[in-house]
């Protein structure tokens, strides 16, 4: 009887140590193979394309987290676990660079954007985007939806736009400054707000809206995506991933929501 408890000592020992071993061989690979991208929201359609076609290629998930570029990087600042981070302006990856948060020599300019000006669909006519237009009259008593403009690129962008075309205190007052772009979006959209200044991929994933009229390029700053690998990432996947986003596979995906494919 001792001998028979013994075994069956030794055996269930045996079972456990056997699953801690594989648990251990298969929780790791599983956590070094998901990738975490922190992207701006304007991105959402076109990354989520991308990634699902990295995951077919390689094998290896590729999960996004959208949100306004300036959230995002003040989420990276605090330590937030992630991989690669694509921002819709120059400016918050400079911050981030500043920081030493990023792999300075994995930076690049990814894709480009314009900004528009958007009405909800059933309600859209033509506004020409020119030096002094009228933009106050044709929001009446209705606001100006737009993202954040001291922290939202999309938002920076339409202000430095309207204050090049000398309208920008007119309509200060009015304006419906949102967390993201695509919260801004939302809000013409919905009817909310009878104008919006967003970008024109995220006017085209949005059957709610149409696009009125396109600023001018030459009145702000041009819309640059950079990329980059965060210094904090060990992920082995990493460079891979961005050589995939700057391939002519995933061009198509960016190229079809709109965005212009910067070398």
């Amino acid at each position: 009887m001792q001998n028979r408890r013994q075994w069956m000592k030794l055996a269930t020992a045996a079972i456990s140590a056997l699953w801690l071993a594989a648990t251990a061989l298969s929780t790791p690979a599983a956590a070094a193979e998901k990738l975490t991208i922190f992207a701006a929201a304007s991105l959402k359609n076109a990354l989520d394309a991308a990634n699902a076609a990295w995951t077919r290629e390689s094998g290896n998930d590729a999960v996004a987290s959208y949100a306004a570029s300036g959230a995002l990087a003040k989420q990276i600042e605090n330590a937030a676990p992630a991989d690669v981070f694509i921002s819709a302006d120059l400016d918050w990856m400079e911050y981030l660079a500043k920081k030493n948060l990023i792999k300075a020599d994995t930076r690049s300019n990814l894709v480009g954007n314009k900004i528009v000006l958007v009405a909800e669909k059933d309600k859209a006519k033509p506004v020409e985007i020119k030096q002094g237009f009228d933009l106050a009259g044709l929001l009446g008593g209705g606001k100006l939806a737009m993202g954040e403009p001291k922290s939202v690129p999309a938002g920076k962008y339409g202000v430095a736009a309207l204050e090049k075309l000398g309208v920008w205190k007119s309509v200060e007052s009015k304006v419906a400054g949102a967390e993201s772009v695509r919260a801004a979006l939302a809000l013409v959209s919905r009817g909310e707000a009878p104008y919006g200044i967003v970008y024109q991929t995220d006017a085209a994933a949005d059957k709610g809206v149409a696009i009125v009229g396109t600023f001018p390029a030459d009145s702000h700053p041009p819309i640059i995506y950079p990329i980059a690998i965060l210094a904090e990432s060990k992920n082995p996947d990493a460079s891979a991933y961005l050589d995939f986003l700057k391939s002519d596979k995933a061009a198509a995906f960016f190229t079809a929501q709109g965005f212009t494919i910067l070398k």
